[in-house]
């Protein structure tokens, strides 16, 4: 099926034999006027920023810094990233100096340590970390907290007492019990300040008497009552862990749901297209439907429109436009496809001096940045696209263009869909008519146009431009016998006309 190519292009680029991530970590420092004393940050950058670069990214706050906790995040986080669950994100790890009293709101008598000190860590996170790191490293301002255990509930503490500050809070087995549930018993009152924010809160725990130990139970029931509408919140209770083992499970979960809905491209085919009156065609979605809606008149989707199936029928002209909303409304994603009624090529006399067997192809060299004028080179090699050729055995590997052009022939009445993989430029030709210039990437790879066509012979060429290695010529079609199967096939060369 059209799903399976196209995951299966996806797994290809995603398999690894060799380790060749490289993690940018730079430990930092700044004198905190607050805390009144020097406190010490590991930075990580996504693997893909480069220096003087514009790119911005979201941060992730790690309290409890250095390998024990930021090691795991940052090993599921690249994870995350690689399955398109959420975006590249710069990591800072807060080192602590004295947790007991740094992560606790309260000064408690029954504990052996000092303690209270949440006040003034959370003003130098707000009021001087935060500004050092957006000033200092690609931040766009976006911020999520994470914490575990003291540090889960300082998590919490922040929410309710500067709810502004973070976007995203992720809170792992807190200690909701210190103090006689204080940070619980004030969240009925604090709450209601993050109404129109769109704060996402992820909090785990235990299953079994911990859950109620640590008082999560006391503040899900709360939240039950009290949290506002746009307070997207999530708790989940993991059976068979410990306190400390929680932490995995809950960093993959954490991370997940503050992007619920996070894409890196929308895909649907076919993306554009000719329809004609009374003769439907379909439109597929592949990927998760919930948090997508979808338009046919060209305006933005909202969550009030419809919502959208893995099939559309389109019996019209229309201007198709998918949306997925997610828990960061800065990463919605939208595509668009238009679906015409224009002229249809018509069929063209075949050639007497043109046979069946394969396209013509001519290949040339050279570094070029556009498409060339391949009318005034002479092209390093000619032939046949049979059943031998094979865009990999050509002589080079990137930084050439490729010609395919002959005659296509069309063995039956009705629509037919053409994809293309490619590279930047590269464009495909149906009776002198362009369907498709590749302008994907290595998110969304294959391109598609859908048209109705008459028995009979057409003009079809493909000018591929390959600049980039990793992306390679692949074109193929669902004539009107297969469409209903969604598994496009190769052009088979018994329909590939050569001109001579």
């Amino acid at each position: 099926m059209l799903s399976t190519m196209i995951g299966s292009l996806l797994n290809a680029r995603a398999q690894d034999t060799v380790l060749t991530v490289a993690y940018k970590g730079k430990l930092d420092s700044l004198n905190s006027g607050i805390l009144k004393q020097k406190r010490f940050i590991q930075v990580f950058t996504p693997a893909g920023y480069k220096t003087g670069s514009t790119e911005k990214y979201d941060v992730l706050y790690v309290l409890d810094g250095g390998n024990w906790n930021t090691g795991l995040i940052r090993e599921t986080q690249r994870f995350l990233e690689g399955e398109a669950y959420m975006p590249p994100t710069i990591i800072v790890s807060v080192m602590g100096i004295d947790r007991n009293i740094e992560l606790t709101p309260t000064h408690l008598k029954s504990w052996q340590a000092p303690t209270g000190g949440a006040d003034n860590f959370l003003g130098f996170i707000k009021n001087e970390l935060i500004p050092y790191v957006n000033k200092t490293y690609p931040s766009n301002g976006v911020n999520t907290l994470w914490g575990h255990s003291l540090g889960g509930m300082f998590v919490m503490y922040a929410m309710l007492n500067e709810p502004a500050t973070f976007k995203s809070y992720i809170a792992v087995d807190p200690s909701l019990w210190w103090d006689d549930c204080y940070v619980p018993k004030m969240a009925a009152g604090k709450l209601p300040a993050l109404a129109g924010l769109n704060t996402t809160l992820f909090i785990s725990g235990r299953e079994g008497p911990d859950f109620h130990g640590m008082r999560i139970d006391t503040m899900e029931t709360i939240l039950k009552k009290m949290a506002p509408v746009n307070l997207k919140w999530k708790l989940l209770a993991y059976p068979d862990e410990t306190h400390s083992s929680v932490r995995l499970k809950s960093i993959y979960d954490g991370l997940k749901f503050t992007y619920t809905g996070y894409t890196d491209a929308i895909e649907f085919h076919p993306m554009n297209g000719v329809v004609v009156k009374d003769k439907p065609i379909k439109i597929w979605y592949f990927d998760d439907t919930t948090k997508v809606r979808y338009t046919l008149d060209g305006t933005a989707p909202t969550i009030l429109s419809t919502k959208v199936e893995h099939e559309v029928t389109l019996a019209a002209p229309a201007t198709v436009t998918y949306k997925r909303f997610t828990n960061r409304s800065s990463y919605d994603k939208t595509a668009t496809g238009n679906f015409t009624t224009e002229k249809i090529p018509n069929p063209v006399a075949k050639q007497k001096d043109s046979k069946p067997g394969g396209f013509s192809y001519a290949y040339y060299e050279g570094d070029w940045d556009k498409w060339p004028d391949v009318k005034n080179l002479k092209p390093v090699k000619t032939g046949i696209t049979n059943s031998d050729f094979d865009p990999d055995k050509l002589p080079r590997k990137n930084n050439f263009a490729l010609v395919i052009d002959g005659l296509l022939e069309t063995k039956e009445d009705g629509y037919y869909m053409f994809l293309m993989n490619a590279d930047k430029d590269s464009k495909l030709y149906l009776g002198n008519r362009l369907l498709i210039q590749w302008n994907g990437n290595y998110k969304r790879r294959t391109n598609s146009y859908i048209l109705p066509l008459k028995k009979g012979f057409y003009p079809f060429r493909i000018e591929y431009l390959n600049k980039n290695e990793d992306f390679k010529l692949k074109f193929t079609y669902l004539t009107p016998g297969i469409m209903n199967t969604k598994d496009p096939i190769p052009i088979p060369v018994e329909v590939q006309y050569s001109k001579n």
